[in-house]
């Protein structure tokens, strides 16, 4: 009976580390994807289309909203087209998890996308974004397929701000 509890205890206290050391890798993924993802912007906020194409990697792929798969970074740049010093892109990850390899994670989020119009006029696009982080030559960077950014483009009289997604309950 004694020699019994002993396992019991023995094999509740390596589920309970376990389950410990697991929430801790998973938090600190989190915590490292939410920090490249602030890099990300700051590096696209300070310079441009070259910031944000800097994080892709040479095979990845752009899945447009409404449009062809584009693959490549050169011809992910190309069909992005260039950005003037109107143009200003801000996103919000609302949330990131890695693999408990660390070679691998994702964010998701909202993005705000500005610049003028061909009369000059300026226009905002909001929409959703997902990114898919790989881990290639021991730096984490947008890696292969693994960008998506959905623009909801507003009616032509309509231009509402998206409500905060903070109170929304992701399960």
């Amino acid at each position: 009976m004694r020699s019994r509890l002993l396992t019991f205890l023995c094999v509740l206290l390596v589920t309970i580390t376990t389950t410990a050391w697991r929430s801790q890798a998973k938090s600190d993924g989190s915590v490292q994807l939410l920090k490249l993802e602030a890099e990300f912007q700051k590096t696209t906020t300070e310079k441009g289309l070259d910031g944000f194409m800097s994080y892709f990697a040479e095979d990845a792929a752009d899945l447009p909203n409404g449009g062809p798969i584009v693959t490549g970074k050169e011809n992910i740049r190309q069909a992005l087209g260039p950005w003037g010093p109107d143009v200003s892109l801000t996103w919000t990850p609302v949330k990131a998890e890695m693999a408990a390899s660390g070679d691998l994670g994702y964010a998701y989020g909202t993005f705000v996308f500005k610049a003028n119009d061909k009369d000059g006029n300026p226009v905002t696009h909001y929409g959703k974004y997902t990114t898919i982080w790989e881990k290639k030559n021991r730096r984490m960077g947008l890696g292969r397929s693994r960008s998506t950014w959905a623009t909801a483009v507003p009616r032509p009289a309509q231009n509402p701000e998206p409500q905060s997604t903070q109170s929304l309950s992701w399960s």
